[in-house]
């Protein structure tokens, strides 16, 4: 008797994807390839569930139809294995796609040899994180995972366009560099062949400068902080969206990222449907604008809820829940924020101690943190000063200074934390 075993691809190529398997195509040959999710073994019948990028797809072998040659290979299929099956296609209500495929041949590009620690069946897993990480691309075999990353990607694709369309470049920057972006703190230390050089906090520096020859600049890049804490609003490594505009302020930073945010939502609506039925999540219905609160007047409401805040301190996500404003559970921004809390290159307001900044807000979550820059290299290296920052470390941003640096602002949002919203 024929055993199943490991074989090349080959000639084999893959006709059909899974979703386009359906009742309309009764007796139509297809060559299907993916990994076994599940199989049923019914005595005579083997149910094997084949699952590709698309969804998935049922191969019903039934002795009396394939012969035992065949079946007996059927009954060989493991979950988890990586097999191309070719045959007929037959209408089927009860399978995946409406319709199943009867094997005239099966093929195992690669037997897997153990069961994983977890079920990649249901929703939820009972398992840690930890263990999941462990074998994180078996655990992304997860219909709830592979929805949540096909939702992602249509909000990474919907930056790009939205942004293309209003002539923004997108750019790379160094992830590798001499100097501490923002002041030091919560910097990744790494040995850059015989000096000292750390991972880029933030491609901010550099997405100023290029103001200079793009005016409108974006990246969506990873970032690096060495934050001291272990909770799932603090990544040490992280995807931003930055973005820099020239002949711009931040109520126009404001503007265009609440502008982003509705068209990544609409955008999720029209081409994740069915991901988010089966996720049950029911995407916000967004108005613009924003809200938009003062720091100084939440922290006068903050005080009167009975919170020990005061004026210059950071806002605690923990303080903003004790305020009840339903306008706060969705998007909103706070403005106006404290100059001394804010990094050196945000620019002061008319009143020095104010600086013309944001933060971008989804209920008592951080999303984006924005501000009108400085753009002028004696003010710029006064507040380098003021915060005990040394002029000289920066001197390759300070020099470009000398030429015509444009007013600009911007922002950087995170991804994670906006799919999270």
């Amino acid at each position: 008797m024929e055993t199943l075993r490991e074989e090349d691809l080959g000639q084999w190529r893959r006709t059909h994807y899974s979703a386009e398997v359906g009742p309309s195509m009764a007796d139509r040959e297809v060559v299907v390839m993916g990994w076994v999710s599940s199989v049923r073994d019914h005595g005579n019948i083997q149910f094997i569930i084949i699952k590709d990028l698309r969804g998935e797809v049922q191969v019903t072998a039934k002795k009396s139809e394939i012969g035992d040659g065949l079946f007996s290979l059927a009954q060989e299929v493991k979950e988890h294995s990586s097999i191309g099956v070719r045959g007929k296609v037959r209408p089927q209500e009860k399978a995946p796609t409406g319709a199943e495929i009867v094997p005239a041949e099966i093929r195992a590009f690669s037997i897997a040899k153990k069961a994983p620690p977890f079920m990649t069946q249901g929703k939820s897993s009972p398992v840690g994180i930890d263990t999941r990480l462990d074998l994180r691309a078996v655990d992304l075999r997860r219909n709830y995972l592979g929805s949540v990353f096909r939702i992602r990607q249509t909000v990474v694709n919907a930056v790009r366009e939205f942004l293309a369309r209003q002539q923004f470049m997108e750019v790379s920057t160094p992830k590798m560099i001499a100097t501490a972006t923002e002041g030091g703190a919560a910097l990744f230390p790494i040995f850059y062949y015989d000096r000292e050089a750390f991972l880029a906090q933030s491609p901010q520096l550099y997405k100023e400068q290029l103001t200079m020859a793009f005016e409108s600049v974006f990246e969506i890049g990873p970032i690096f902080r060495a934050e001291p804490s272990r909770t799932n609003r603090h990544l040490s490594e992280a995807t931003s969206i930055d973005v820099e505009q020239a002949f711009a302020g931040y109520g126009d930073a404001m503007s265009l990222l609440e502008r982003m945010i509705v068209n990544i939502v609409d955008t999720v609506k029209e081409r994740n449907a069915s991901d988010l039925k089966f996720l049950e999540v029911q995407m916000p219905a967004l108005e613009l604008p924003f809200p938009k609160y003062s720091y100084s007047d939440l922290i006068d409401r903050l005080q009167e809820a009975g919170e020990r805040i005061q004026w210059g301190d950071d806002i605690s996500p923990q303080a903003l829940k004790s305020l009840s404003d339903e306008r706060m559970k969705g998007f909103y921004f706070i403005v106006d924020w404290p100059t001394s809390a804010k990094p050196f290159y945000v620019k002061p307001g008319s009143d020095p101690k104010v600086c013309e900044s944001f933060d971008l807000m989804h209920g008592p979550l951080e999303m984006s943190s924005g501000s009108t820059r400085i753009n002028r290299k004696d003010q710029l290296v006064e507040r380098m000063q003021k915060q005990g920052l040394k002029p000289d470390a920066f001197d390759y941003h300070l020099s470009v200074f000398d030429y015509g640096v444009p007013p600009h602002a911007g922002f950087g949002l995170g991804l994670e934390r906006l799919l999270m919203a």
